[in-house]
């Protein structure tokens, strides 16, 4: 039922219904309360919790080290924040790939206990019976395949992955997979933008892009990066649509000198006592003398 004062919320038949009825989803990553609440307000679809968090809140080189903890954490905020988007929780590295009845119980938790929609994990043909396992459960299950973050210590490096024949054709592979095992949507990540077309083509999921081109249903970015908050690095298929960090700093900076000169606080930002009692203050500390 719609809120009064908001859109209906976001459902997994409505991602689902986008992709037959020709709208483009939209989807962004969040970690917080405040976040949440900004993007809960704006024209976005999903909001996935994603364990990037690790990289753009927690200073870590890369997701490896992002624990369930952690990842309820932040979700629980964003929860807290959000009464539109479909919420998405992330399963972090070490959460799922032991098998099917592990990742069972981690997927529930981030329902029971963070009040997510829905979780995602990384992996294709490898990851289908676990997949499958979560969706039995009544979860629903967004998949991710192309460049797994996760994967780092495999792959070396953030690199695009599908560029020759045979990798496309194990990445169709991973896609039918995940789609037979029960997943509700795609995400695409840095694949290129032929191959994910052909995907996007050929399966009857809809696909959430992120470095694989306009030919997805729908797109994903991380929040920090779109906005410009995140300075380690700029992935090449990030747009940046602000510069906040640029902004903060500017707001930082002005602050620090008002405080400086004596400018900030002023009689606008204190509190004051009522017409009249000033006097009778000051004479009642003075008699109560030195303290102490």
């Amino acid at each position: 039922m719609p809120d009064s004062d908001g859109p209906a919320k976001v459902t997994v038949p409505h991602v689902m219904a986008a992709r037959r009825e020709g709208r483009r989803i939209t989807m962004v990553t969040a970690y917080d309360y405040s976040f949440a609440a900004v993007v809960d307000k704006s024209d976005i679809d999903i909001i996935l919790v994603g364990d990037s968090g690790g990289m753009t809140l927690l200073g870590h080189q890369n997701t490896l080290p992002v624990t369930m903890d952690e990842m309820l954490l932040m979700s629980r905020a964003v929860a807290r924040g959000c009464r539109h988007c479909l919420l998405v929780g992330d399963m972090p590295f070490g959460s799922y790939e032991a098998g099917p009845q592990p990742a069972v119980a981690n997927a529930m938790r981030f329902l029971k206990e963070a009040a997510m929609d829905a979780v995602k994990l990384e992996g294709g043909v490898r990851m289908a019976a676990t997949v499958r396992a979560i969706a039995d459960a009544n979860i629903p299950v967004m998949g991710h395949i192309g460049l797994t973050p996760q994967s780092i210590a495999k792959l070396g490096s953030f690199q695009v992955q599908g560029r020759s024949a045979a990798a496309a054709a194990a990445l169709m592979e991973d896609a039918l997979a995940l789609e037979e095992a029960g997943v509700f949507s795609l995400v695409l990540e840095a694949i290129p933008a032929e191959v994910a077309a052909m995907i996007t083509e050929r399966v009857t999921v809809p696909t959430i892009g992120i470095g694989a081109g306009p030919g997805c249903d729908g797109q994903v970015l991380v929040l920090h990066d779109l906005l410009g908050l995140f300075q380690r690095f700029v992935p090449k298929f990030v747009k940046r649509y602000a510069d906040l960090a640029t902004e903060a700093r500017r707001a930082l900076d002005a602050y620090a000198a008002e405080v400086r000169s004596g400018e900030f606080p002023d009689r606008e930002h204190s509190y004051h006592l009522p017409a009249g009692e000033e006097r009778r203050v000051r004479a009642r500390l003075e008699e109560a003398g030195p303290t102490g």
